[in-house]
């Protein structure tokens, strides 16, 4: 996968992508990041990448001509690094690279989930779109790019953080990126439920006790308790997430039971 992240603070990413699991996935090949400045491709002398609104208003909005000319810049080196023989280039079976997905940032967007991240895992190539100051040329988002995402209904100074959100969250998907590849495929609403709860050495701390299911050995049942907790936990903590769940006649009998649990516990 490609991932490169458009910016006006390329250095905010530097860190990110070199430590943990981004660091590792990169070092490993599986992943080539990058942050591009755009101001670079202002075509105003003093850099600049923004302007006032027409018709009035508060705030500077980012010009179309920098952000359309860096995604084109981005394509065309990309094209430049793929190298292509006159005989694939001449058989119509020989697949040719997918667009990239073009993902702006912006608190109107789509709020980003699990689904899409793993959606967008799935990709050969993603380019996200930092934004700042007041918003974007219209022309942006109807001209150039394939997703608006958000990362909740909040507003945020620029879209760096967001994206370092969502490339985390989409990297740690790709396949030989985690050390045990069950890790992803549990995750919290990697299931549509909330993860189940997690013990390890010592049995005993401070009076709290592994629960003995755990202790066991019987992996069946002990596969069985981590779905009802999972169960328990998202009715208690996310109840909404139930609704788009289809559950076996198991899993429907152990939540009807953990709701006339919840009743009683109020």
């Amino acid at each position: 996968m490609r991932i490169d992240v458009l910016t006006l603070f390329p250095d905010m990413f530097e860190g990110v992508f070199g430590a943990s699991i981004l660091g590792k996935a990169r070092d490993k090949g599986l992943v080539r990041l990058s942050a591009v400045n755009f101001r670079e491709y202002s075509t105003n002398k003093h850099g600049q990448v923004d302007d006032t609104p027409y018709g009035g208003g508060g705030g500077m909005v980012l010009k179309p001509e920098p952000i359309f000319a860096a995604v084109e810049d981005l394509l065309r080196r990309k094209e430049a690094e793929t190298p292509q023989t006159e005989a694939a280039a001449e058989d119509d079976t020989v697949p040719t690279p997918a667009p990239p997905r073009i993902v702006l940032l912006c608190p109107q967007g789509e709020t980003f989930t699990q689904r899409k991240a793993e959606e967008f895992a799935r990709e050969e190539h993603l380019i996200f779109i930092c934004g700042h100051y007041e918003g974007y040329d219209e022309r942006i988002r109807t001209g150039l790019v394939t997703d608006e995402i958000s990362i909740g209904d909040y507003v945020l100074t620029g879209g760096e953080l967001p994206a370092m959100v969502m490339i985390d969250s989409t990297v740690r998907l790709l396949p030989g990126v985690l050390g045990n590849e069950n890790s992803a495929v549990t995750d919290s609403f990697s299931t549509g439920l909330l993860e189940y709860p997690h013990y390890t050495r010592p049995t005993e701390f401070r009076g709290m006790q592994v629960p003995d299911i755990l202790l066991s050995g019987h992996h069946a049942n002990i596969e069985a308790w981590r779905r009802r907790e999972s169960l328990r936990r998202t009715l208690q903590r996310r109840p909404e997430l139930l609704d788009r769940l289809e559950l076996n006649k198991q899993e429907s009998k152990w939540l009807d039971e953990l709701r006339r649990e919840e009743e009683d516990r109020l």
